[in-house]
């Protein structure tokens, strides 16, 4: 291979994997954070040396808060990405630690999943993914057994819970609900 097609192959990789991290920068902007997510920090605009101090993976704390070298606990937990990264690069500036930080987050979604049980075929814990729905968990589940109640599946939302006729999604998939991370799905055994 020569140095000039080897150099344009390089090239168009790292420019693969930079549109690859700014979708899924994008496709986590609207999330909201929560206690347990794991997050990958990268800082910039910092003398050298303290790049490896801050940058890494850092997991949200059970009270909802990111333990961040020389600044210690920043609440974090109900913001979204770009709403942490602004609160730690202004915590630095603040403290006078780093006078421009430049913080990047990126949400190891991986982590984050919907919960589906009852009467699917293959009960499981399903990859969140930001256009995720109500059928979307059940088809991935491998779909209804033969005796499932698909009138009154629950979806459990936080301390919410919801009835939801899958029928009437069917007939009409505008009414197809968007699932957010950490919902459980459960699917009940018909009576009849």
């Amino acid at each position: 291979m020569n140095t000039k097609h080897s150099h344009s192959l390089i090239a168009s990789l790292f420019l693969g994997l930079a549109m690859l991290a700014s979708l899924v920068s994008a496709q986590n902007s609207n999330v909201r954070l929560r206690t347990g997510d794991q997050l990958e920090l990268r800082i910039a605009g910092v003398p050298a040396s303290e790049i490896a101090v801050v940058t890494g993976t850092y997991r949200i704390a059970d009270d909802g808060t990111l333990n961040m070298p020389y600044i210690n606990k920043v609440k974090v937990a109900g913001k979204s990405v770009p709403q942490i990264q602004s609160t730690i690069q202004e915590a630095y500036k603040r403290s006078e630690i780093y006078t421009n930080p430049t913080i990047t987050i990126m949400v190891q979604t991986g982590a984050r999943t919907v919960t589906v049980g009852g009467d699917v075929k293959a009960p499981q814990r399903v990859p969140w993914t930001a256009d995720l729905t109500l059928l979307d968990a059940i088809n991935a589940a491998g779909g209804f057994t033969e005796f499932a109640d698909q009138g009154e599946v629950k979806l459990l939302r936080g301390s919410q819970g919801y009835e939801v006729d899958i029928r009437k999604i069917r007939q009409d998939p505008q009414q197809d609900i968007k699932l957010l991370p950490g919902d459980k799905v459960e699917v009940p055994r018909s009576l009849f």
